[in-house]
């Protein structure tokens, strides 16, 4: 970049720093989102709480399934299969 164009753009240097700091927040949220890991603890801690008589089956089944749904791949329509 020319002198002469880096003096033009100074004025804009705020706005591209914010986006490219807006960017790198989005990409973490995104890995953050798509990390199963969490979703893989909170399953084992439901199993326990099953065996442990903390919570009943049908409220183990409906919680398993959502927590199963977040693992599902998004479908070609944009929803979980």
């Amino acid at each position: 970049m020319g002198l002469l164009t880096g003096l033009l753009l100074l004025p804009l240097a705020p706005a591209r720093g914010a986006a490219w700091v807006a960017e790198r927040v989005a990409d973490a949220a995104e890995r953050e989102a798509n990390d199963p890991a969490p979703v893989h603890a909170r399953l084992a801690a439901l199993h326990r709480a099953l065996d442990e008589g903390e919570i009943g089956l049908d409220a183990f089944e409906a919680e398993e399934e959502r927590l199963l749904r977040m693992l599902r791949p998004a479908g070609p329509n944009g929803s979980a299969r």
